[in-house]
């Protein structure tokens, strides 16, 4: 197994919940240490930095309060016409995936260095299956083959068999917390109830295949999943040029899947493992991703994301019953509109700019510090990373000049009143932080409002090769067990591709 050698041994206070995987934060000193984490860049020098300018970095990456919401019938500056708003929230379902502790406060306590207990990084949906029927029958129906689900909810017309994630039934006054997988999956009100098209996804699968065998219906919704992974979400995030640097250009143009992929910098030496430079920094691109505010179905006001005054999205309880989200509204399919309640709508860019809800999470979710931004930036340096200068000149791409890296929306209102890095501290000085220098590098791309964003070279890059190097690692996964697989005939889009619009139309019918 990597090891995860050189993490950096800074011993500061815990920043908080939501997003801190055990262990991550030290190099482990623990005889049952079992080395999941690791580096992609393990002779770069880890940047300079002190709290107190991460801290002011922070405060400018995050918006000012909008008293005012853009109204559906007109353009919103800060959309991201390439992105629509169901890949932030696929995005995080995936993240579920792939990391997860699920050792007991007691363990954490006798052996607050070991890694033993981490889930191997795998698109295996453990946070959907959990241990199994076996192991977790309350997550399962009676027959052991079906997932359970939770409440009905209504509000969206076009699913009228809309289910919540299960519950429990809690004692007066304490919360009705979410029995699943992953309890990180009940964090906001999108997440859960992608986490509960998912269970109805197995249970669509489970009556398709019409079998009795729950590890056959596992495997297929897992390669069902992993194709969307590849062949839909990684595309939209990190852009076709860089999928075809990473398998190469097929003779119509696209993508080459059918070639083994080149990978240039994530390489394990023994099996799979999560590279720090992914988890504390290319892969929290989503975070600027976020908007401010959603529409969840024609039936209700729009939300808040995160709100102190009023109604919002936050999770970790039982939301109200019409709250049924029309995906339609997440994920594009057929020709909506561009404009009005019924549009998809568009993720926010990945630029250096995070709303402003995303200043002030709520408690359920993070505590010291509850500026996210801040939280992303102390990681950063707490794990070590290199600068996003050093990550750039090691993939030899070129590094941008400090005047370009700049802090604030990508818009064409405040792009030129943007500040450099360097404005917040000269220590910036070819010494962004990583994390910050992939969205600014994502910023580069802009040229007006209208502009499609994605990940750059230096984070698509990232974010590419561990996605694929996950797949490829993975003796269980259908490109190593079944390179020829592909998605149920009677599952495809009319056009005949299967992407995660399609996977939820599917889970519609369960």
């Amino acid at each position: 197994m990597q090891q995860a050698t050189g993490l950096a041994t800074i011993p500061r206070k815990p920043i908080g919940r939501h997003g801190e995987l055990r262990g991550l934060e030290t190099h482990g000193r623990s005889d049952q240490l079992d080395g999941r984490f690791g580096r992609m860049f393990r002779t770069l020098p880890a940047a300079d930095f002190n709290a107190d300018i991460l801290h002011a970095l922070a405060a400018a990456m995050t918006a000012e309060f909008e008293a005012t919401q853009t109204p559906e019938t007109e353009v919103d500056d800060e959309e991201n016409t390439g992105i629509s708003a169901g890949y932030t929230y696929l995005g995080q379902f995936i993240d579920h995936d792939l990391t997860f502790d699920p050792a007991s406060s007691l363990q954490r306590q006798d052996d607050p260095n070991a890694l033993v207990d981490f889930r191997t990084p795998r698109f295996d949906l453990d946070n959907v299956y959990g241990r199994g029927p076996d192991d977790q029958p309350y997550l399962y129906r009676g027959d052991g083959l079906h997932m359970l689900l939770g409440d009905a909810l209504t509000g969206n017309p076009d699913d009228p068999k809309a289910r919540g994630v299960p519950r429990n039934t809690p004692e007066p006054g304490e919360p009705a917390r979410a029995l699943l997988g992953d309890p990180r999956n009940d964090e906001n009100v999108i997440v859960s109830q992608l986490q509960a098209s998912m269970l109805r996804f197995h249970n669509r699968m489970v009556d398709v295949l019409a079998t009795s065998d729950f590890e056959e219906a596992q495997r297929q919704v897992r390669w069902h999943y992993q194709w969307v992974v590849l062949h839909d979400f990684l595309p939209t995030v990190i852009g076709t040029d860089t999928m075809r640097s990473i398998f190469g250009t097929a003779k119509d143009g696209g993508i080459d899947f059918a070639n083994h992929p080149k990978l240039l910098f994530y390489k394990p030496k023994q099996s799979a493992f999560m590279p720090v430079e992914f988890s504390a920094a290319a892969y929290r691109f989503g975070h600027s991703m976020v908007r401010p505010i959603y529409r969840l179905n024609q039936t209700i006001d729009r939300l808040m994301i995160f709100s102190n005054t009023g109604e919002s999205l936050v999770g970790f309880r039982k939301f109200p019953t019409n709250w049924a989200i029309d995906w339609n509204l997440f994920f594009k399919t057929g020709n909506p509109p561009a404009l009005g309640p019924k549009r998809v709508q568009p993720a926010y860019k990945p630029d250096t700019s995070l709303v402003n809800p995303l200043g002030s999470l709520p408690a359920s979710v993070a505590v010291n510090p509850s500026v996210l931004a801040e939280r992303n930036l102390l990681r950063g340096w707490r794990m070590g990373l290199p600068s996003g200068q050093s990550v750039a000149r090691a993939m030899s791409v070129p590094v941008i000049p400090d005047s370009k890296l700049k802090v604030g929306k990508a818009t064409e209102a405040d792009t030129p009143d943007n500040k450099s890095i360097t404005d917040i501290s000269p220590r910036f000085a070819g010494n962004a932080p990583l994390w910050f220098y992939i969205l600014s590098e994502a910023q580069q791309q802009f040229l007006k409002n209208d502009t499609p964003l994605h990940l750059g070279p230096v984070g698509g890059r990232i974010v590419g090769e561990v996605f694929v190097g996950l797949l490829y690692e993975d003796s269980h996964s259908y490109v190593r067990q079944n390179p020829t697989f592909t998605p149920l005939k009677e599952f495809l889009s009319e056009s005949g591709e299967f992407k995660m619009a399609d996977l939820l139309r599917q889970a519609r019918q369960a």
